[in-house]
């Protein structure tokens, strides 16, 4: 089964970093790039490109809230019209980076806040994947499974890969547990193993809660800026390919 591997990239600015993206990009198969607005910078862009071209990575665009001091995880009020072109926005400035040199965006994954808002909202997700399509109709959508994100994506002709994150807690309805709360991020590279092992073996995940639930995913996520993030991107990819999987980009899953 061929399983790709994603982590969101190039999150910091200037000489600031939150984890080794030369490194991690040797391990993941498809790249989720900042576009400048919750982090990221020109030049930081143009890097991460330039090294997931080198390691065969997919290049997908990270467009997030403008909000650096809260790194995009905090909700803002924004209407439709400004949270459409601030998708836009972000999604052209990777485009035009990625194709000086000689790279197209494979996907589009939201941040945080900007893509817990548009789940929430058919209407405004319905809208963004309208102008998604318009810009690029072959962009994969990556959403977690059955979120209002997907729905529309499917519903404009957009192809989705549906993600299961290693390293976020589920509750009973299948929703990540809030950040905020005890627990809700996994860190240790045991428990990513077996989360990992069990959702390739079995198609579930044991919730916060003790109960299991099926998920419907062919991507892993770590995310960058969880501790030991190199080192749980890595477990992640030896399971799968000790589970007989095959860790390629987005692109090969849904080909």
């Amino acid at each position: 089964m061929k399983i790709d591997v994603n982590s969101d990239m190039g999150e910091g600015f200037g000489v600031y970093k939150v984890c080794d993206d030369e490194k991690l990009m040797e391990v993941v198969s498809s790249a989720n790039i900042a576009c400048g607005f919750h982090a990221g910078d020109p030049e930081m862009m143009a890097r991460m490109v330039r090294l997931a071209k080198q390691n065969g990575v997919g290049v997908g665009a990270h467009p997030g809230l403008a909000d650096r001091l809260g790194f995009g995880r905090r909700e803002i009020p924004v209407d439709a019209e400004e949270m459409e072109q601030q998708v836009l926005y972000q999604l052209g400035a990777l485009s035009a980076i990625a194709r000086a040199q000689d790279v197209s965006l494979s996907h589009i994954s939201f941040h945080a806040a900007m893509g817990n808002m548009i789940n929430r909202d058919a209407a405004l997700a319905e809208r963004i994947m309208k102008k998604i399509k318009a810009v690029d109709p072959d962009l994969i959508v990556f959403s977690m499974p059955d979120m209002l994100i997907e729905k529309a994506a499917l519903d404009c002709g957009l192809k989705v890969l549906n993600l299961f994150l290693a390293d976020r807690a589920y509750d009973v309805k299948g929703q990540l547990v809030p950040r905020k709360l005890p627990n809700s991020v996994i860190k240790e590279e045991g428990k990513v193993r077996a989360r990992v092992r069990q959702f390739l073996e079995k198609g579930t995940v044991t919730t916060i809660e003790g109960e299991t639930i099926p998920v419907r995913a062919r991507s892993i996520l770590v995310h960058s800026d969880t501790p030991g993030s190199l080192e749980l991107a890595r477990t992640v990819r030896s399971e799968v390919e000790a589970c007989g999987g095959s860790v390629v980009p987005a692109r090969e899953v849904v080909a």
